[in-house]
Order: C-alpha cells, then sequence, then structure tokens
C-alpha cells in the first residue's frame, strides 16, 4: 500500500496552526515555542530549495528532535498549572492548548514518515551502519584483492624502457 502524497507546505502549515494554538495560553516553556518554530523554518527552506536533501533530512532530525522535547516540556508543565486557573474561561483556554499541544504532537510521528517519503523521493538514501558484519551475505566483495594465489610478478624497470631478463628475477 502506497502513502498519499502530502505536501510539505501542508505538513508546515497544521504544525504552525497546532504551535500557536498550543502556546494560546502560555503554559509552557519558550523553549517550546523556540524549537518548534526554528524546525518549521527549517521546513520553509526544504519548500525552498526543493531538490536539497539536506534541508528535508534537516527538518526530519529536528521534527524527531522536537518530538523528545514536547514529550518533555508537555509532562514537566501540565502537572505545574492542571486546575489552577482561577476563572472557566481560563481554564477553557489552558485545556484547548493542552489538546493542540497532545495534537501536535501526536501528528508529529505521521509527519515523519511522509517527510521521510519525501527524502526518498529527492534521491536520499539512508544505510544505517554500525560496524557490525553483514548477517545476510550481500556484500559487495569486487574492490577486495584475492589472496589465493600469488600475484604475478611486476617488472619496475620493464616500465621505464629498460629491457631486464627472466633470469634476472
Amino acid at each position: 500500500m502506497a502513502l498519499p502524497v502530502v505536501s510539505l507546505k501542508m505538513i508546515i502549515v497544521v504544525h504552525w496552526l497546532l504551535t500557536t494554538w498550543g502556546y494560546l495560553y502560555p503554559w509552557l516553556p519558550q523553549g517550546y515555542l523556540w524549537s518548534n518554530y526554528a524546525v518549521l523554518a527549517i521546513g520553509i527552506w526544504a519548500i525552498a530549495q526543493r531538490d536539497s536533501v539536506d534541508a528535508i533530512v534537516m527538518f526530519l532530525v529536528g521534527i524527531l528532535i522536537t518530538i523528545l522535547m514536547d514529550i518533555i516540556d508537555i509532562a514537566i508543565s501540565y502537572d505545574r498549572l492542571a486546575g489552577r486557573q482561577p476563572d472557566t474561561t481560563l481554564r477553557d483556554q489552558f485545556r484547548f492548548s493542552v489538546g493542540m499541544a497532545i495534537l501536535s504532537l501526536l501528528l508529529k510521528p505521521v509527519s515523519c514518515v511522509f517527510v521521510y517519503q519525501m527524502y526518498k523521493e529527492r534521491g536520499g538514501d539512508y544505510n544505517l551502519n554500525f560496524g557490525f558484519p553483514d548477517l545476510t551475505g550481500n556484500r559487495d566483495r569486487t574492490s577486495y584483492q584475492t589472496i589465493d594465489g600469488p600475484e604475478p610478478p611486476h617488472a619496475p624497470a620493464a616500465s621505464a624502457g629498460i629491457k631486464i631478463s627472466p633470469a634476472a628475477y
């Protein structure tokens, strides 16, 4: 089953809107805004340079980092302010902001899948190599020298135009 085509512009607009609504009631630290808006700025760079693999991979890594940062920010800040709003209007605004921040967090892994698809379309090829031997046996061994038999002797002087008899070896 193929993934549907989603525009990078749509991903950025949705996350911008959810980040803005998530901070409508200022309950999250400033780092939440700075990190999310910085990643969205990298996403705008990825829109501007359609052929750049670097821009799209930096956007993907930025989204992955902000997933972790958003979890920490929401976990720390929610407990500090939950149920401490004096009137109903502020409580409703707080709940809306929390809901939008959580919705943004839930949509980020889905966005990562679509951005990774765009990365592959732009020609990105991510091969993860931890230095362990290949267990599948699919190695390209054409660039290695054989050690089964001895190599034929080289005649270094022959390339300089000096004739050496085979008995000299």
